[in-house]
């Protein structure tokens, strides 16, 4: 598999890697059947992601996606951040191989599943906001 210059960077030099001891959105989705795992802590003010760190067990692809999406949603607005695509997290990576295009879905998933966390801890139904979040990440990848 070839990776970019952007994915290899991301890989090697992780930004925003660890945990945040006072979140108050946390998200965590994959299997570890599959060996991908992605865990998102958000500290949320005033409804702007003042903060943000990731957890990831997986490969290279998944440090990558989770590297680079927590870079395109720190300091923004919680509306602008659900607006995250997976799609932009491949395009913000200059691509990945088609094998590794579902660690750009567990990118986005454990952003949308962060975020709802935060909603439910407001006591707000995060359903209509955040969508329906469906965690096939491993359907999408080797179908256990």
């Amino acid at each position: 598999m070839i990776y970019s210059d952007k994915v290899m960077d991301h890989f090697s030099n992780p930004r925003n890697i660890g945990e945040i001891a006072d979140a108050n959105g946390i998200g965590e989705v994959g299997n570890a059947k599959c060996g991908d795992i992605m865990k998102m802590y958000l500290k949320i003010e005033d409804g702007i992601i003042k903060d943000v760190k990731f957890k990831t067990f997986g490969c290279g692809a998944a440090i990558a996606t989770s590297s680079i999406a927590t870079e395109m949603i720190k300091g923004k607005p919680l509306e602008e951040a659900l607006k995250l695509t997976n799609a932009a997290v491949v395009e913000a990576l200059d691509g990945l191989p088609p094998a590794k295009i579902h660690c750009s879905v567990l990118a986005e998933q454990a952003i949308k599943t962060a975020i709802a966390d935060y909603y439910k801890r407001q006591g707000i139904d995060p359903t209509p906001i955040v969508g329906e979040i469906k965690d096939d990440h491993c359907d999408n990848c080797c179908g256990i």
